[in-house]
């Protein structure tokens, strides 16, 4: 099984460039279900979520050719009902959203359940609930779920339970194939979820208000073929500023997308991590403070996550490792998931100083001294923040189960060993 084998202490230097954002590229390859004409997607991450998403795909009989690494050039001519492969939909969650397209271009899918990141419950009932909206009909059992438009989808007004991204985009590709016009309300916005929604439209889709959370989407008949440039995975770039700070580094972030970095900014700032923005990049000094900022009065702030706009609980991970190292108190809450915290016990063996309150909150009080140590990547954001405290830390760490980190963030111990770490990649715990 591959490790990471890192020792830390050296602050990192340099320049780097982050890759295409995977929540936007694993939409993006379901949506090309929609159109048989050939699609080419640019800057595509090489990283496993995507290779799986390739292969079921392929599995419905869409055609991929390799213009190199990152560009594909992607048919889906003649889209056919398969059996799908429950062991690769079981490890990503993003699996399911070959339903809305599906249901759109052919009528009809039967999936097994979906996987992903063991970090809680992750409910698809709305999924099921936006697609019976626009006229499916929807059985399930433990082993698959099977939905079908015998008189095709119509257009409706979806409003959907939760601001869930991927029920979301689920719902815009089922509706831009659905007869009339739809309104999505209390949809998710994320930039991954604009990005779709962006292509969808040089396909030929007519969507308006990208961005808010009501979607007005007017159906079309057929898509046609075109191309697009997934844009840089932002979770990547705050991931990359993270490691500055941590280690007292000074880098640059080529192609950062800082548009989408605001409350990210805002909520880092409290910590004490600044950066400034030239042109699209983003460069991280060595100066930080590193401060905690307490609250007016002097109470000690808290960090909580929200749908986009505000602060994503994919950064939640990143942003405790950062904590350990800036000087004060600080509360995290995170209510969304009640296993995302479940990596802090392996801070804690570092040496950092954190209580975790329930499965949703920890208070940090740093900063703390980190020390290396035999780790273990639980989920693909915990396993980038484990990787930052080693980096952080003195001493020689080995953090096993890297597959989860590699699902997620494409060579990322090359990135950094260009920036100057210490990362080795063994093949085997042995080396």
């Amino acid at each position: 099984m591959p490790t990471y084998l890192i020792d830390g202490g050296t602050p990192l230097r340099g320049d780097v460039t982050p890759s295409g954002n995977k929540n936007a590229a694993l939409p993006l390859l379901t949506a090309c279900l929609l159109t048989e004409e050939p699609v080419v997607l640019r800057n595509v991450p090489d990283i496993g979520d995507v290779r799986v998403m390739r292969q079921l795909l392929e599995s419905l009989g869409v055609m991929f050719e390799d213009l190199d690494i990152h560009t594909w050039r992607i048919s889906a001519q003649d889209p056919r009902q398969a059996d799908l492969n429950p062991d690769l939909c079981r490890q990503i969650r993003a699996s399911i959203l070959i339903a809305g397209p599906m249901l759109g271009r052919t009528g009809e899918i039967t999936l097994p359940p979906p996987g992903g990141d063991v970090i809680g419950r992750r409910r698809v009932d709305t999924h099921l609930l936006a697609l019976e909206k626009l006229g499916a009909e929807v059985s399930f059992s433990e082993r698959e779920f099977h939905m079908r438009a015998p008189q095709g989808l119509q257009g409706g007004d979806v409003l959907l339970d939760e601001a869930s991204v991927t029920a979301t985009e689920n719902a815009i590709m089922a509706a831009v194939k659905a007869r009339g016009k739809s309104v999505i309300r209390n949809a998710a916005s994320e930039p991954h979820v604009q990005e779709l929604c962006h292509f969808l439209n040089t396909v030929g889709a007519k969507i308006e208000n990208i961005g808010s959370n009501t979607l007005n989407i007017t159906g079309v008949d057929s898509l046609h073929g075109g191309e697009y440039s997934i844009g840089p995975d932002y979770l990547e770039v705050v991931s990359l500023i993270g490691a500055s700070v941590v280690t007292g580094g000074e880098i640059r972030i080529r192609n950062a997308g800082p548009e989408y970095l605001d409350m990210a900014r805002l909520v880092l700032q409290k910590l004490g991590v600044h950066w400034e923005v030239s042109g699209s990049d983003v460069f991280v000094p060595a100066n930080q403070s590193m401060e905690i900022e307490p609250d007016v009065g002097g109470k000690i702030p808290q960090i909580s996550v929200m749908p986009w706009p505000a602060f994503p609980t994919d950064l939640m991970s990143i942003a405790i490792v950062i904590a350990t190292q800036s000087n004060g108190t600080v509360l995290f809450h995170d209510w969304m998931y009640e296993t995302r915290m479940f990596f802090i016990d392996k801070l804690v063996s570092m040496g950092a100083r954190i209580i975790l309150c329930d499965p949703h909150r920890a208070i940090v009080q740093g900063p703390s001294p980190l020390f290396g140590e035999q780790l273990e990547s639980p989920d693909i954001r915990a396993g980038l923040a484990l990787t930052l405290a080693a980096l952080a830390a003195q001493g020689t760490s080995r953090i096993r189960n890297i597959g989860q980190i590699e699902r997620g963030y494409e060579r990322i111990d090359e990135k950094l060993r260009q920036l100057g770490a210490n990362i080795q990649r063994l093949e085997s715990e042995t080396g």
